[in-house]
């Protein structure tokens, strides 16, 4: 099925990865090689599942993690590549017939391990006077790439947690916070996503400020530069790019276009019947991200659709300006979409 129109335009593959049947419900992060090899978290084991193009399994290892939320790359000291991982420390499970979200055994944290597995750094709640009484449920990072002319600082987002975003040094010690009190916009609501933006010669660090329905822009030693996307935005969740532009998944059911200068361009694969309605609203699908049975369960969506998305947490494309999508839902579900030249 073909979506989109100009440049935007893609062939919608369903199932493009073929996924285990399984009633985990999925935080589904996702990350692209320099080999070009697509790279997820399994919907219920800690594994590491990376794929080829084609949707092929190529490749699979656990990590000590409770849930995989959203995943990064950097390069390392041998021109390999790093695999990170923000694991906010608790995951929905099915308990019974119930799906109740469990605290893991070691609460949030960032990992860090090789693409074959290897445990290299761990980063674990921050010595900062805001966890007296909070949490740390860390949901996306980006590493300040030293082949990008960074210095591999480390970027976190405790997004489920206390709404910070941390820098912390490549040896993992923290360097300073910000909460969006920095700037004219105000403080950060869900900040679920972090990116570094290597588009213009200065880079910078975007903030999907998801419950503000907005991004905020700090340049890269924790400076608010500005804000943007609230006329445009429902729920901001995490960033890729296509040449100069920037694609921001929005987890009610769409993908948001923007130029390098952050100007709104268009949405790919949007689901109205979602994105225009409030969430919990009497409008809204019952139950959503997944549906409600005739006993008050909840259990996967059974209204799914070709061409249009449902609730994509995790992106991530290609060279070729391919799109790759995991969806928040129980059993989750990859979706790739084909640029057409």
């Amino acid at each position: 099925m073909q979506i989109g129109n100009g440049e935007f335009s893609y062939k919608w593959i369903d199932n493009w990865a073929k996924l285990p049947e399984t009633d985990g419900w999925a935080h589904h992060g996702m990350s692209v090689t320099s080999e070009q090899n697509i790279v997820a978290i399994h919907p219920t084991e800690p594994l590491v599942i990376i794929f080829n193009r084609d949707g092929e399994l190529i490749n699979s290892f656990s990590v000590p993690i409770r849930e995989g939320h959203q995943l990064a790359l950097s390069s390392n000291n041998k021109n390999e590549q790093n695999l990170w991982i923000a694991d906010p420390g608790r995951k929905n499970l099915n308990i019974k017939g119930v799906y109740e979200q469990i605290q893991g055994d070691l609460g949030g944290q960032v990992i860090c391990v090789s693409l074959d597995g290897n445990v290299i750094q761990i980063i674990s709640q921050p010595k900062h006077s805001v966890y007296n009484d909070g949490t740390f449920a860390p949901t996306s990072l980006t590493v300040f790439d030293k082949s990008e002319g960074g210095n591999d600082d480390i970027w976190v987002a405790d997004g489920y947690g206390e709404s910070y975003v941390h820098r912390f040094s490549s040896s993992g010690e923290l360097i300073s916070s910000i909460n969006g009190e920095e700037g004219s916009a105000g403080r950060f609501d869900c900040p679920h996503g972090v990116w570094i933006d290597y588009r213009k010669s200065n880079p910078e660090l975007y903030v999907a400020d998801r419950a503000n329905r907005r991004i905020q822009v700090y340049d890269l030693e924790g400076s608010f530069i500005r804000s943007f996307g609230s006329e445009v935005l429902n729920s901001p969740s995490a960033f890729a790019i296509d040449n100069s532009y920037m694609i921001v998944a929005e987890l009610r059911a769409r993908l948001a276009v923007f130029d390098i200068e952050d100007t709104f361009i268009t949405y790919i694969g949007e689901n109205e019947s979602i994105s225009r309605v409030e969430r919990n609203s009497p409008e809204d699908v019952p139950g959503w991200p997944n549906n409600i049975d005739d006993k008050g369960n909840t259990i996967r969506s059974k209204i799914l659709e070709t061409g249009k998305f449902n609730s994509p947490h995790g992106i991530a494309t290609d060279k070729l300006g391919n799109i790759y999508s995991g969806e928040w839902l129980i059993g989750g579900r990859y979706t790739k979409l084909e640029k057409i030249k």
